[in-house]
């Protein structure tokens, strides 16, 4: 079911004009009820109780909203226009709001797809764009969203890790903007039936699970500590290998293979260690 849009008549001059037929009327009828003419009373009588239904037919539709119009569970179309307006009494009105609104989802409990269980929560910002999908596609279109949003996040964070674990894959943590946009397209694909756009959604809580934080902090430090240790390596034999290189283009100093090798464990231990070196100086010979 797609939106019908369709027109509608001005409320205040329907207003004004129903006002002066009930006015007419009792003028009317008071006025056969002094003349004593039966037909005239009855003529004002029906006149006026069809003016007061009409006045049923009466709405107002106020900026950023809709009205839903059917007719004996026959969907007839939506009005659009601001203001008062005036349809036929017997048309069944359903107020819809076009405006843009924002819910936070509370924290889920899940597991990631690494199996460990994280707490995630996630703020999504939406607007209905079809009011007749919205009304007559779903029973109740707001829940839906809220309900609907919930299993998308939680869909999602079963598919991607907490955590970094490889390079170039895309984690809950290190991957925000990706992630955002994995989980507005989830939800297009779950709300676009109900007439709903979702226009952006955000993680607004991420993190593990109370019972294994600890242990996930002590993993993540010792993580840190590998990755600090593996550049300090790299960058110690690149300047190892830098030293030996320039001592033996400037021909400084001629080493063979045992100098060499005493030379690369005092330098690596210099550039690798966590703590000051305490030099010792040898004023005798290697040998």
């Amino acid at each position: 079911m797609k939106e019908n849009p369709t027109r509608s008549l001005p409320g205040i001059p329907v207003l004004l004009v129903l006002l002066l037929a009930l006015v007419a009327a009792a003028v009317m009828l008071f006025n056969s009820v002094a003349g004593d003419s039966p037909a005239t009373a009855i003529l004002s009588v029906l006149g006026g109780i069809v003016a007061f239904f009409l006045l049923f037919g009466l709405y107002m539709v106020e900026p950023n909203q809709s009205a839903v119009l059917s007719l004996f569970g026959k969907y007839v179309g939506t009005v659009h226009d601001n203001g008062l307006r005036w349809n036929n009494p017997f048309f069944s009105k359903r107020k819809v709001s076009l405006r843009v609104r924002n819910f936070e989802s509370g924290k889920l409990k899940v597991n990631e797809l690494d199996g460990s269980p994280i707490e995630i929560a996630a703020v999504i910002v939406w607007k209905v764009v079809d009011s007749a999908e919205a009304v007559f596609n779903v029973d109740d279109y707001e829940s839906f969203v809220h309900i609907q949003s919930e299993a998308a996040l939680r869909a999602m964070a079963t598919s991607y890790p907490y955590d970094q674990h490889e390079e170039n894959q895309v984690s809950l943590r290190s991957h925000p903007v990706e992630i955002s946009e994995r989980l507005k397209e989830q939800l297009d694909e779950r709300l676009t039936e109900a007439g709903v756009d979702v226009i952006d959604a955000r993680i607004s809580h991420l993190a593990y699970a109370p019972e294994i934080a600890h242990a996930m902090l002590q993993r993540q430090q010792a993580n840190a500590v590998i990755a600090a240790r593996t550049r300090i390596v790299a960058g110690a034999v690149g300047m190892v290998e830098m030293a030996l290189a320039e001592l033996q283009k400037n021909d400084v100093v001629q080493l063979d293979e045992e100098r060499k090798a005493a030379m690369v464990s005092n330098l690596l231990v210099v550039l690798c260690s966590d703590r000051s070196t305490q030099p010792i100086v040898n004023t005798g010979s290697l040998y």
